[in-house]
């Protein structure tokens, strides 16, 4: 998430680490479920704009489709299968699996269809 926006989410410090959870506020459990655990708490990666602009203007343009700077993100592997660590391996797990698309560098990739 925009690192702007975390108080308004959560309570605790901005972490660009995902080091940490913090409590997510009461007002923002029904916003944001898919992230909050079972106790109330997220590990949350706080996004500063000099840090990365592409992520930060990312979920700023995700902000105004939804109304929230909030986005999951989870390792890229398929289960039983190694994390992906090359754009090789990324090509290869997207070809051979029921990923829909992916973006990798300046490239965006869909399955007909899809």
């Amino acid at each position: 998430m925009t690192e702007e926006a975390f108080t308004e989410y959560f309570d605790g410090h901005p972490d660009p680490y995902m080091l940490f959870t913090s409590d997510v506020r009461k007002e923002q459990l029904e916003a944001i479920p898919s992230a909050v655990h079972v106790d109330g708490t997220a590990r949350v990666q706080t996004v500063r704009k000099a840090f990365d602009p592409f992520l930060h203007g990312l979920l700023n343009g995700f902000a105004e489709r939804s109304g929230h700077p909030v986005l999951i993100n989870t390792s890229f592997n398929i289960q039983g299968k190694p994390i992906v660590e090359s754009p090789r391996d990324a090509l290869a797990c997207f070809f051979t699996s029921d990923v829909d698309c992916i973006a990798l560098g300046g490239y965006f990739l869909a399955k007909a269809g899809r």
